[in-house]
């Protein structure tokens, strides 16, 4: 299971982050709202929510922030009606791309991705087209500056996981979707601190684009969709250019 792409993908959402820091916190607290709506406000018996509280305070999401995000969903003071839906198409060169969005108007948004997709990529396809060659894992990294890579190996797999990779500048713990909260419990109580947790989509195998016109393409199309107010997640099996 390859691990560089991934981890080049997590790097680039750091970035974004600390550029656009409003944006995620917005995308967040929708994704708070569909799970407060869906399984109820206490994180202790709805898994989701408590992933998603995790992945919050991983992303610099202020404790003040999420329980107000919490409460106005849990008390039905949050009107909007955001739904989550897939799309899957392919990109330049073959790439397969599935693109998650909370929204509240499914015929803006399923436009805006078909638009996309058509100016920069091979076109939106149905339900199912690219899903296939991606399976979900949870995947959790963590910084090797002042890390003991066997003692947090022994605790990752002591604790469930599925796979531990080592990187160059730190570990990759890759979990089944069950188990991944409590690894990363199991991690957080053991006194490590992750950089990046959360359940994911991994491609089965990496396509690379052989010319810099269709990786020109296929930047320009994950920028677009990376700025869509409506899109939250973004999975892809395209085998990046390192980065210098």
């Amino acid at each position: 299971m390859s691990g560089h792409s991934k981890w080049s993908t997590i790097k680039r959402k750091k970035e974004k982050t600390d550029q656009q820091r409003a944006k995620i916190f917005t995308k967040m607290g929708r994704e708070i709202s569909i799970a407060v709506r869906d399984g109820g406000p206490d994180p202790a018996s709805n898994s989701k929510l408590k992933d998603l509280i995790a992945k919050a305070k991983a992303n610099n999401v202020p404790n003040d922030n999420i329980d107000r995000i919490i409460k106005k969903a849990a008390g039905g003071e949050d009107k909007n009606t955001y739904e989550s839906i897939n799309y899957e198409g392919y990109g330049p060169g073959g790439v397969a791309i599935i693109v998650r969005a909370l929204t509240d108007n499914r015929n803006r948004t399923a436009a805006d991705m078909r638009h996309y997709f058509d100016k920069y990529g091979a076109g939106l396809g149905t339900q199912g087209c690219v899903s296939f060659l991606f399976h979900e894992k949870g995947v959790i990294y963590l910084e090797s500056e002042g890390v003991d890579e066997d003692a947090l190996m022994e605790c990752a797999l002591e604790a469930g996981a599925a796979d531990f990779l080592t990187e160059e500048e730190g570990y990759l713990v890759y979990t089944e979707p069950g188990d991944f909260s409590v690894v990363r419990d199991a991690l957080e109580a053991a006194g490590y601190e992750m950089a990046s947790a959360e359940v994911s989509m991994i491609p089965d195998n990496y396509v690379a684009l052989g010319n810099e016109e269709a990786i020109q393409k296929m930047e320009k199309l994950l920028e677009m969709l990376d700025e869509h107010d409506d899109v939250d997640e973004v999975f892809h099996n395209w085998e990046a250019p390192d980065e210098d």
